[in-house]
Formats: C-alpha cells, sequence, structure tokens
C-alpha cells in the first residue's frame, strides 16, 4: 500500500557551490537548475548559499515521493515570502508540497513533506 505522505530531507555543504563558481561551471548549473533558479540565485552577492538551498529542495523532493523525476522536473521559487515547489505536469496534480530551507555559515538543509493527493 502506498502510503499518503512522504518526507525527504537534505543536507548540502555551501562549500561545494562556493568552490564551483557560475560563471565557470555554467553547464554544470544548468543541469541541475531552471533559468528562472539560476537568475534568482545570481542576484545575491554570495549565490552558493542560494544554489546550496535550491539543490537541498530538489534532493528533499526526490525523497519524499515514490516517482522517478529529475532535478530540472522541480522548480523551487518563493511564493509570499515562502520556498514553493513545482513539478513537472503529469506529477503536479498528484501531490502537495510544505518545504522548509535554512542555512548557516557552510550548511544548507531542506526539509519537503509531500500528500499525494490522487
Amino acid at each position: 500500500m502506498l502510503e499518503k505522505f512522504g518526507m525527504g530531507i537534505d543536507v548540502v555543504k555551501v562549500s561545494r557551490f562556493k568552490n564551483k563558481p557560475y560563471l565557470t561551471n555554467k553547464n554544470f548549473y544548468k543541469k541541475i537548475f531552471l533559468d528562472s533558479e539560476i537568475k534568482y540565485c545570481l542576484k545575491y552577492k554570495n549565490p552558493a548559499p542560494h544554489f546550496s538551498g535550491k539543490f537541498a529542495v530538489k534532493e528533499s523532493l526526490i525523497k519524499s515521493i515514490n516517482e522517478k523525476i529529475s532535478l530540472r522536473e522541480i522548480k523551487t521559487y518563493y511564493k509570499n515570502s515562502k520556498p514553493t515547489v513545482n513539478i513537472k505536469k503529469s506529477l503536479s496534480k498528484k501531490y502537495r508540497f510544505i518545504v522548509s530551507i535554512s542555512h548557516e555559515n557552510d550548511i544548507a538543509i531542506a526539509v519537503v513533506v509531500s500528500e499525494k493527493i490522487k
């Protein structure tokens, strides 16, 4: 029997992204993040914590559902100052998500709770 709720958590070292600057590693970032996510992170003086947090959200979401989904099929953004996610259309009507992200010094962490609605 499939569970109605799922939870995923992921911890990322911010230095993983800090040591891989966007300008010299664009292909790496484009394999993980959507253009809107890259644009959001690059507006900060230090984008590494933001990339790390978004990566942790994507990994957490993958862990919270019983579906095969790639990192680029997950869109992270903010709505009403709260972290939010959308997933590819074929799965988007099947799930609702609660997302939390935090970063401190060299650690970013995210938790995603998923609810299967269909």
